[in-house]
This record gives structure tokens, sequence and C-alpha cells, in this order.
């Protein structure tokens, strides 16, 4: 049998409408003999013969419109239901109004509307009753030499019975749900469609146990992302595969299909709660604004375009020196917001002519800037380049933003500029200390100057280069995966959200601010491996080896967020705070960038990095060959 269903695999049209035809004759004669309690000699004030004819034949006429045979019967769901509901309602219409006319042209009635109405019943019954049926043997002839695949739902409303519907269908694999997992006590014990719901926090690990369950898949997007965690730290502790279903927004087509029910990611699991923007203030900043992004083809310089494009500006300007990635994100910007506000710019942010024609040419009114270096290895081999576009490409950005009148200029710099132990670091923090003290110097001079405000985050998920990119090539290549030290941990952010953050702290700043963001809590890097090989369904030491390689140069143990000389002020955002730093008299801090970016051009390694250490005095390096200076500081640079 099963061998004969595999062969037809999809019922021929034909045989539907056929049987079809048959239901509808049945269903119109059964009417009549209900009507009339079977009383045969009361049959002939009607024309039986032509009235049931009619019944079926505008019923097949209705189903002709509607196509209630076109789907694939072993797949009847909800949508089938529907479409034959609608196919019997107008075949009874259109039977109705012709018994009608017949009525007033020969004086004789074809159906009552009695008649009707238990044809019209019996009918929806019959046809998708039937459905089901051939469903259910498909389903039991095909499956029944597969493997079944016990599984759990999290979630119990409509699209978790979509879920339920789309994976039980699966022609590969044969799974079925034997529960549903809700946190709602109210839920807890009923039954959905055969199907009972159990209490998520309570039963999650016996019926692990008991159903020998296979796969979770999480179908309810409003789980906490603590929750989330929960679940799949149970289900890795049993070798159970995690599967989520994206939002509605990214189904194709507006249809789930199993194809789009994914493996749960790392990212998933390190997401934060979402984050509640005063959208209002942020509008008001940003819409009918010229608008410049420095580094606007990277990680976080993009994500900030995109998201300032929201607000509706009168144009943004992306630089980056970066032409292949740059034309993407503009391509990408055009197709997906159909926008003529962009305007791509390949520039390097150190050439002072060309950054000094861009402002002449297109007068920006807020510059974020994002353009940097920021890989600590590669930074601590070239300094000078550290120096010269961290550090000098800041200066010139800051100068023109206040020749040229610019309303702000928001710096994004790192966790890393906190008692730096790397080049990369104490570069972002000597670009902070200029931007501060020149916004402290113009504030004197002139309360309507450029406000110059600095943002400061940790790592963010998925940016260029970033750890967990890295894993995953290394776990899709077989191993190992390689970190640096057993104890290391860091702070990790999404980009969306950190850029969120940076459009909320450029509109609250006043100028002068140093804002840090809520990291959460740190994170061991080798517990993250740990959960990625886990969530790739394979073992630590078995399919996948760890090795410690030992820290890189520059690089801390630990990040912070704050020095310890510093301490916070709240904001009126419970994930902002601004950070009380040493306030540096701006003429010092010139005169000492001046002679460090001076010195850049001498080749002198040692000697550019002993300046760093001078203006930064709180930079020490670690794992680092520039640790020697550290025992004989520098006392002056003139």
């Amino acid at each position: 049998m099963n061998k004969f269903l595999l062969k037809i695999r999809i019922l021929p049209r034909w045989i539907i409408i056929v049987i079809d035809l048959i239901i509808l004759f049945f269903s119109s004669l059964l009417a009549f003999l209900l009507r009339f309690n079977f009383d045969y000699s009361r049959l002939g004030s009607f024309d039986v013969n032509k009235g049931i004819l009619l019944f079926t034949f505008f019923g097949f006429l209705s189903s002709l419109v509607t196509k209630s045979y076109a789907g694939i019967v072993r797949y009847t769901g909800m949508q089938d239901a529907v479409r034959i509901l609608g196919t019997v309602i107008m075949g009874s219409l259109l039977t109705f109004f012709a018994s009608y006319i017949y009525f007033e042209i020969n004086g004789m009635n074809l159906l009552p509307v009695s008649v009707i109405i238990i044809a019209f019943l019996s009918s929806v019954l019959l046809l998708f009753s039937y459905r089901l049926f051939v469903k259910q043997v498909f389903s039991y002839f095909l499956n029944k030499e597969k493997k079944i695949e016990q599984v759990l739902i999290y979630g119990t409303d409509k699209f978790a019975q979509m879920t339920r519907q789309i994976i039980e269908e699966d022609s590969g694999k044969y799974y079925k749900v034997v529960g549903y997992l809700d946190d709602n006590k109210k839920h807890v014990g009923k039954i959905v469609n055969g199907v009972r719901i159990y209490d998520a926090r309570n039963d999650l690990e016996f019926i692990i146990n008991s159903k020998k369950i296979k796969e979770l898949i999480i179908s309810d997007r409003n789980i906490s992302i603590e929750k989330k965690n929960e679940l799949v730290d149970a289900c890795l502790a049993k070798s159970i595969k995690v599967r989520i279903v994206p939002p509605v927004g990214h189904w194709i087509k507006g249809e789930l299909s199993l194809n789009q029910i994914k493996d749960i990611n790392i990212e998933e699991l390190l997401e934060r709660e979402s984050i509640k923007l005063d959208n209002y203030n942020v509008s008001l900043e940003l819409k009918g604004r010229k608008v410049m992004v420095t580094g606007a083809a990277g990680s976080i310089g993009s994500e900030i375009v995109r998201q300032v494009l929201y607000y509706n500006p009168e144009l943004i300007i992306l630089v980056d020196q970066a032409e292949s990635d740059l034309f993407e994100i503009e391509n990408e910007l055009k197709l997906s917001k159909g926008t003529l506000k962009v305007f791509p710019v390949v520039a390097d942010i150190t050439s002072e002519v060309r950054m000094e024609n861009l402002f002449k040419e297109y007068e920006p009114q807020i510059i974020f800037h994002a353009a940097a270096y920021k890989h600590v290895p590669m930074m601590e081999k070239n300094p000078s380049e550290a120096v010269n576009c961290n550090i000098k490409g800041t200066i010139i950005l800051a100068d023109l933003s206040v020749k040229y009148k610019a309303e702000k200029f928001v710096m994004i710099s790192t966790d890393k500029a906190v008692n730096p132990s790397n080049v990369m670091g104490a570069s972002k923090r000597i670009a902070e200390m200029y931007v501060q003290s020149l916004n402290n110097y113009l504030k004197d001079k002139n309360p309507d100057a450029t406000k110059f405000i600095t943002t400061r985050f940790g790592n963010v998920l998925g940016s260029n280069g970033s750890v967990i990119p890295v894993f995953k090539r290394q776990i899709d290549s077989g191993g190992p995966i390689t970190v640096t030290h057993p104890e290391i941990n860091r702070f990790f952010m999404t980009i969306p959200e950190a850029c969120q953050l940076v459009l909320e702290a450029g509109v609250m700043g006043h100028g002068g601010e140093i804002f840090i963001f809520d990291m959460g809590k740190s994170i061991k890097i080798i517990d993250l491996a740990k959960k990625m090989v886990m969530l790739s369904g394979l073992e630590v030491g078995r399919d996948i080896e760890i090795v410690y390689t030992g820290l890189r140069s520059g690089e801390k143990l630990f990040e912070e967020v704050l020095s310890s000389h510093e301490n916070t002020l709240p904001t009126y955002h419970h994930k902002i705070l601004i950070a009380k730093t040493r306030l540096d008299k701006y003429e010092d801090v010139r005169n000492n960038i001046e002679i460090l970016i001076n010195s850049a051009q001498d080749n002198d390694e040692l000697k550019l990095v002993g300046i760093m250490k001078y203006i930064v005095p709180e930079y020490k390096s670690n794992s680092s060959k520039f640790e020697a200076l550290d025992k004989k500081r520098i006392l002056s640079i003139d």
C-alpha cells in the first residue's frame, strides 16, 4: 500500500472532482430523505431528480470558481476547510435562486429551503471529512516505516498550531508533536487538538525523559531571553535539538514553511530585552537634518545609517574608505528603503583636504563618527596607524565640525579606552580627551558652538572580526576552537541595541559627556565556545577540541567600562549613564597630541607609544612588547 501511495504522491485532480460530485449528489439526496423522514410518497410534490442535479451542478460550478479541488489532500488544513465552506455556500445560494426562478416559471418547487440547508451542512461535513481521512491514510502508510521524532513546542497560540501543522506534514521525517509548553498556569493541563499542554517550568524534565523528546521548537516570539536560555540549557544538557520560528515579518510571502524554522543560534541567546527609546525626541533631532556617518560601511556605522534613515533626515553622507563595502550598503539601502537621500563617499578621514571639501559641499549638521581601527593585536603591531586614524582623523573631523558649525558630533568609543592595556584602547582614550576638552573650551567662548558627545560600549555581536563569526568558521571546519585564556570574559551587546543607544545618547547630550551603556553581565568566552559547539549538535572533546593560545598582545582578561578614577551619573534612560572623568585643559591636550602625531612619522614605535603613555597615565601594556615602557615612563615630551 505504501509503495502505491509513494508512486502516486498527489491524488489526481479529476479523482477529487469526481468524489466531490458524488458527495454533493449524495448530500442532496440524503437531505430530501431526512427532511421527509424517508417517506417516499411525500417526494411526489417535488421534482427530486432535477433538484438533486441542480444542487450537484451548482456545487461543481462553485468548486471551479473557488478551486476547492486544487489543494493537496494529504496536506489538508484550515485553509482548505474555509475554501470548502465558501464553495458550498456559493453553490447553495445559486441553487436557492435557481429553485425560486423555476417555481415562478413552472409552479413546481425543486428543493425546499430546509432541504438546501440540510444538503449544505452534510456537504461541508462530508467534503472535509473525506479529505481528512485521505490525509490520515497517506500519513499512516508513508510514515509507518520512518523513525518518529517526538517534538515539543514552546507556545500554545496560533503560531504554535501553525508550527505543528507544518512540521507534521514534512515528507522527509515523521515528526510527532507530543506536547506544548506554557508558563501560564491557566493553560496547563488543557488539550489542544489532542495534544496536552505542560508546565514549562515544572514539567520540562519529566516530559523530556518520559516522551523521549528529540527536538524542542520555540514558536512564542514573546519569550523572554532568560526563559529562552533556560529552555536551551535544559535541552542541550539532554542532547535535544532546539529550533525557533522566525518573526512573522521574516516569513516568505507571509507564509511559514518548514525550511524557515531554523536551529537557534548563539546571537539569539545573547540578546537582551528590547530597548524602549524616546523616538519622539530622536525624531525631532534627526528629521530633516543633514547627517554624516563616518565608517558608514562598517558594522556599527552601517546600522547607524539604517536607523537614522528611519527618522527621515534630509540626507545622509556615508563616508568610508572601503569602497566594496560602501557599494554594498548603498545598494542595500536603496533596495530596502527606496531612498535618494544616501550619498556614499569613498574617502579617508585622515585626508584633511578631502574632509574639508565634504564639509564645504554638504554642510552636515550632525556627525556620527564611527570610523576607527579597532583590532587590538593589529594596532599593537601598527601603532602609527592607530594614531593617524583614531586620533588624527578624529581631530580633523572635530575641527571641521566647529569650522562649519555642525550642531552635534557624536563619537563612538570603546570600553577598551578605560584603563587601556593596548595601543588601540589608548588611541581611543586620547581621542575622547580631545573632543571632551574641545567641547569645554568652546562652551566657555560660544554656547552655540558644536556639542561634542562620546559614547562607550563593549563588544557587539556579529561585528566584523568579532569572536562569534570566528568560532562559527572554526566549528564549520571541524575545529579546533581557539580561546586565548580559560578565564577571559567580555561584555556583549547586539549591533541594533548599541546603535539605538548611540542615537539616544546623541539626543540627550548637551556636550562634553562621555556616555556609557549598561552592558549587562560579562560572559566567559570559554562558556560561549562550549555552547556554540553544543548548538551545532556536536560535543566538546569528542567532535570539537578547544585549544588555549594565550593572551594576545595588548589583551586583557577582563574589560572595564569605567576606570577606577571615574564614577557615574544617571540619565533619564536606565541603560545610559554619564561617566565622570577627569577634565583636561584643551591647550595641553592639543599640544601633546600634535607632538604625538608628528612622532607617528618617525618610525620609532617605542617613542610613539611612550608619548601615548605620557598623555594617558593609566595606560599600562599587557602581554605586549611595550610593557618595558611602563617601568620607565616618559616624564616630559617637550
